[in-house]
């Protein structure tokens, strides 16, 4: 391991750092602060998808008549490509728990250029859809919206976090602070693909 690998002094803060965690400790605190933080998202996400088949089961014609029901391809196309960019961020906590700051930088660099691409691919989607049909004139094109908005702000919200922690990566080394960062930012990821599946099905489940 080279010297500019790991920033922080001696031998024993490095092992500290990097070793395999006793089992007789819980978690860091700050891991159970994103775990508290990640289950409010699903909450959230929860009461949205189930407005959406409440009003779904309230509704004789879902999507309403005018509307055309939602495409499925470009969707799943979309979601797809999405979970595949988990990739680089799981190879990112891999290479955080190996002290390799390095390819730590360069797995979460990869990350989040894919992760742009994703979020620009479904602005393009979106952005289509209002021209097809409006969110205020049916309850459908408002709960429609709503979800897609607040799952395309948790993406938005996740590449901010990708360039924080590249900056502070690349600043402050890969000390202890810094790879529960890591690691926190995989969890925030493959929450947000888990719930962009769920987002996905109910998107298209007209279309089903």
């Amino acid at each position: 391991m080279s010297s500019g690998e790991l920033s922080g002094g001696g031998a024993t803060r490095v092992v500290k750092a990097l070793g395999r965690p006793d089992p007789r400790h819980s978690a860091p605190s700050g891991v159970w602060g994103m775990a508290l933080f990640l289950c409010a998202e699903a909450a959230l996400f929860g009461t949205i998808i189930g407005s959406y088949f409440y009003l779904e089961s309230v509704n004789k014609s879902w999507p309403p008549h005018g509307v055309d029901k939602p495409d499925v391809l470009l969707p799943v196309l979309a979601t797809t490509y999405l979970l595949i960019t988990l990739l680089p961020v799981h190879l990112a906590a891999r290479a955080s728990r190996q002290g390799r700051r390095g390819r730590t930088i360069a797995a979460i660099a990869v990350a989040l250029l894919c992760q742009s691409g994703y979020l620009a691919w479904q602005i393009v989607l979106f952005s289509d859809d209002l021209h097809r049909f409006s969110p205020q004139q049916t309850a459908y094109g408002s709960i429609y919206f709503t979800m897609l908005a607040v799952h395309h702000a948790h993406v938005l919200l996740g590449l901010a976090l990708d360039v924080a922690l590249i900056w502070q990566l690349i600043a402050r080394g890969l000390t202890r602070y810094w790879l529960i960062a890591v690691r926190n930012l995989a969890l925030y990821w493959y929450v947000v693909g888990a719930l962009a599946i769920c987002v996905l099905f109910t998107q298209i489940s007209p279309s089903l």
